[in-house]
């Protein structure tokens, strides 16, 4: 599943345009990502990707970086064997195309505004 095209609200993906976040997995898209804390990720907002059992969870913060992934959620990621990149939306899209070119199992969770 290469992303294709990013900008502030929308992002293409497998040809398909989203407008609200997204988890992009090897094998499908999940629409409608939701926080519980809005702009801070919390573990159990990773469920879903986690049942992909990525080696690398790419998580995109927003277009202006605004999404913030405390230590500790990012320690409990390492301790299950992930490893996790945090990136500016732009920059976490061009990092996940990247590791799924090399044949990394990537997973990413992204937040498409602020």
């Amino acid at each position: 599943m290469v992303i294709e095209s990013y900008d502030f609200g929308s992002i293409t993906i497998g040809g398909r345009r989203y407008t609200s976040d997204v988890i992009v997995m090897p094998d499908k898209v999940v629409d409608g990502w939701w926080r519980r804390e809005g702009h801070a990720v919390c573990l159990e907002d990773l469920e879903e990707a986690l049942k992909a059992e990525p080696e690398v969870l790419v998580i995109g913060t927003g277009y202006y970086g605004l999404v913030r992934v405390p230590d500790d959620v990012r320690r409990a990621l390492r301790e299950r064997g992930v490893e996790v990149v945090v990136e500016p939306t732009r920059r976490a899209c061009e990092v996940f195309n990247r590791l799924l070119s090399e044949g990394r199992r990537v997973v990413a969770a992204l937040h498409l505004t602020c």
